[in-house]
């Protein structure tokens, strides 16, 4: 199926669904998709699983997301910082499951998924709470955790450029968590700053080819 290019963020999240594995590219604010996460939050799906790398940042976003109560469970790496009070509140309350992933751990997990690969066998978090009740196997001597893949039914991700066949570009740090989540979900959603003619990329900067993306749609001016 051919990419669709849509006119606005809230046809790109049509009939994303209540109970739904969302894969959310990021670090920290950049690269996240703010025009579609706003855009989920319009469109209403709740008790949705949240894959990010962070749990939101001050009040906007994924952060706004949560405080709206659409989420039943944040996996992530990095769930407390300065700014990710509404995350920590509704932890703290019972209102929010939370499932903390090692950076690499996560990255790998869905880079898994799109890959084929059924599960793993990493050295990170052998011996923590991280561990705890998971598989583990010395392997030349060094004892290994077993992991398993996180799929996602939506991937949301930010990119720089897109052509009309969703080809993607990313810009700098923003390129993050992107490109494995654009494996890894069956329907991958992209908000783009600038959509260009296809041919009017350097094939040798598109990362994310554009196979891997259903939807894209020019991010909203936040200026």
């Amino acid at each position: 199926m051919s990419t669709r290019l849509c006119a606005d963020a809230d046809e790109a999240v049509a009939g994303i669904r209540d109970g739904s594995t969302v894969l959310i590219g990021g670090f920290g604010m950049a690269g996240m998709p703010v025009t579609l996460i706003d855009a989920l939050l319009a469109q209403g799906a709740g008790d949705l699983t949240v894959v990010s790398n962070n749990a939101g940042n001050g009040d906007t976003g994924l952060a706004a997301l949560l405080a709206a109560g659409r989420v039943r469970k944040v996996i992530c790496s990095f769930p407390r910082q300065a700014d990710s009070y509404v995350f920590d509140e509704l932890y703290r309350a019972g209102k929010t499951e939370l499932e903390v992933v090692p950076q690499g751990n996560l990255a790998e997990r869905i880079r898994a998924a799109g890959a084929g690969i059924g599960a793993f066998f990493c050295p990170t978090a052998v011996g923590t709470l991280l561990s705890e009740g998971k598989e583990t196997r010395e392997i030349d001597g060094r004892t290994y955790v077993l992991e398993y893949p996180i799929r996602g039914d939506v991937a949301l991700i930010g990119a720089y450029r897109s052509d009309r066949m969703g080809n993607l570009v990313y810009r700098k740090t923003a390129r993050n968590f992107g490109p494995v989540m654009a494996t890894a979900a069956t329907t991958v959603i992209a908000q783009v700053r600038e959509i260009v003619e296809t041919g009017e990329l350097d094939p040798e900067t598109v990362v994310t080819p554009g196979i891997y993306v259903d939807r894209v749609v020019q991010e909203v001016d936040r200026a």
